[in-house]
């Protein structure tokens, strides 16, 4: 709808070092972002947390994910430990830096720790995956952030369906969502009808949404079935749709780009979706 105001913020990865707020501020700036992740992990010290927070509210941004990517849920017992561990680590600077969510994946059943596998699914599984997060979120009893889970193609949640159940099952407050649309494009019937699929999962998700991913996917001609992540404005998504579904989620949602290559790559995908943004507002 043209002409509404625009209130998703726009962040993403940054792919070049830095080593403090101001160069870290500075690289910000130059891709335009209003929202960012977090810039520092839990093994930061104090002053480290109280800097980079400063610099997040004196310009104005939207600290959106504080992310975990470990595997509380592995087969080596001392790899499940120390992941566990590390969510609630993470979950506990969440909490302090007030981001909208602390997000991860469930974890996997095998070696590679996203990796695809068949007890990925099992009833088993499914419990320790409750129990898991119930432990680190009553652990760390957030109030103003929130735990979430990031859907994957090939284990809990692998639909909207699937995450809605998920929130059921866990039963806590601080349990949210995290929508990454394009993990969950997982068939050629999903990609085909990727806007209808996107929909439903903000209709049936919307709620409960703490943070999006805004990807883009193709799919190769090649058979059985290749389905493979690109750049925004590269594949088949709807992104106008996808900020319309945004913008419905209320003032200051943070969206962000990932898994891109390098600075320029970000850059290009961020100027790409701000145009449409910006003719949001036209």
């Amino acid at each position: 709808m043209k002409g509404m105001v625009v209130f998703m913020r726009l962040g993403g990865g940054i792919e070049k070092p830095y080593s403090n707020p101001d160069e870290w501020i500075k690289l910000v700036k130059e891709l335009g972002y209003t929202c960012v992740l977090a810039p520092i992990d839990s093994s930061a010290s104090k002053q480290e947390i109280d800097d980079y927070m400063r610099c997040i509210q004196e310009n104005n941004l939207v600290l959106g994910e504080v992310g975990a990517w470990k595997n509380p849920i592995s087969l080596n017992d001392k790899e499940r430990k120390e992941a566990l561990e590390y969510c609630k680590k993470q979950l506990s600077l969440a909490e302090e830096m007030n981001a909208n969510c602390c997000v991860n994946i469930v974890g996997s059943r095998g070696e590679i720790w996203d990796g695809a596998y068949e007890d990925n699914y099992s009833e088993d599984t499914y419990a320790i995956i409750i129990d898991t997060i119930r432990d680190i979120i009553d652990s760390v009893k957030p109030t103003r952030t929130f735990y979430t889970i990031e859907p994957m193609p090939w284990m809990v949640p692998d639909s909207p369906q699937a995450y809605l159940k998920l929130l059921k099952d866990v039963d806590r407050k601080a349990f949210g969502v995290h929508l990454d649309y394009t993990n969950m494009i997982n068939s050629p019937k999903r990609y085909i009808y990727s806007t209808r699929f996107i929909n439903e999962c903000f209709e049936l998700l919307g709620p409960y949404i703490k943070s999006v991913h805004a990807k883009d996917v193709r799919m190769s001609s090649k058979l059985p079935c290749i389905i493979e992540e690109v750049i925004p404005g590269k594949g088949i998504i709807d992104f106008d749709n996808v900020i319309n579904q945004c913008n419905k989620l209320g003032k200051d949602m943070t969206v962000f780009i990932e898994h891109l290559n390098s600075f320029e790559e970000y850059k290009e995908a961020s100027q790409y979706i701000r145009g449409i943004m910006e003719s949001h507002q036209c």
